[in-house]
């Protein structure tokens, strides 16, 4: 899998990934493509792009505001595709599809995924569609060699676990912590414990998301995890100082 060898090589050359999430469309598209570039810019290895949808389950307050505003100013499925089509054209920078499975489901799940395919992103992160409610889903993404990024979390059962990785490619998505994106996460020794069970659970790199919002929680993670995803964060950044400050935050983290 592409995406798997790309992160495998960029493992021998740091100790630790960025990735970084963005909701399309918010505040515009414009500014998601100045977002993009701020980021790419500041070293960021590879990202999710999140197409709004109007009940985002997994996240909190802040991506669920952005995702509000951005479906208000007119973002669709069809918008956001494109103009990830525009970003993968234009950074060399793996780029994932993030959203809901209502998304695909509407659009038509084998569209769907040829679709990605056909505009150069790497994979998706559903996080609402289990293996048992996904095989269409699952079975297209294969077809078109994708990675369908699949979500550990501090309840998963060690079989359960070993059952989801082995629909995984790409990387494992670790969550922090029981509950939605942007609340406080707690990095102790029972996040360490949770990580070696994911790592035990699976041969794939593992990326740990919710709630890292600085330096010591990324360092916190160099030896137990190989992606540290940054989201709610970077949006607060935004609003509070501008695009300008991104590419400022997203290096001081390393």
């Amino acid at each position: 899998m592409a995406l798997e060898i790309y992160l495998r090589n960029k493992l021998e050359k740091k100790d630790i990934l960025l990735m970084t999430h963005i909701v399309l469309g918010y505040p515009s598209l414009g500014d998601s493509f100045r977002i993009i570039e701020a980021m790419v810019e500041a070293g960021v290895d590879l990202m999710e792009l999140q197409i709004p949808f109007s009940e985002p389950v997994a996240d909190g307050p802040v991506i669920v505001r952005a995702n509000q505003k951005a479906i208000e100013s007119g973002a669709t499925v069809k918008g956001c595709l494109n103009f990830a089509q525009e970003v993968v054209r234009t950074f060399d920078t793996p780029f994932l599809i993030m959203t809901y499975y209502n998304i695909p489901f509407k659009y038509g799940t084998a569209r769907f995924v040829n679709d990605i395919a056909r505009k150069g992103l790497q994979g998706a992160i559903i996080p609402d569609i289990p293996p048992e409610e996904g095989g269409d889903y699952l079975e297209a993404m294969e077809e078109k060699c994708l990675a369908p990024i699949l979500i550990f979390s501090p309840t998963t059962s060690d079989k359960r676990m070993k059952y989801l990785n082995s629909f995984a490619r790409g990387f494992i998505y670790c969550v922090a912590r029981k509950g939605v994106t942007g609340e406080k996460t707690r990095f102790s020794d029972e996040l360490a414990v949770y990580l070696s069970r994911c790592r035990k659970s699976s041969h794939l790199p593992l990326a740990l998301g919710f709630g890292l919002k600085k330096k010591e929680d990324v360092h916190f993670l160099k030896g137990k995890a190989d992606i540290a995803v940054i989201g709610s964060q970077t949006i607060r950044i935004m609003e509070k100082d501008g695009i300008v400050a991104v590419g400022d935050f997203i290096r001081s983290l390393r």
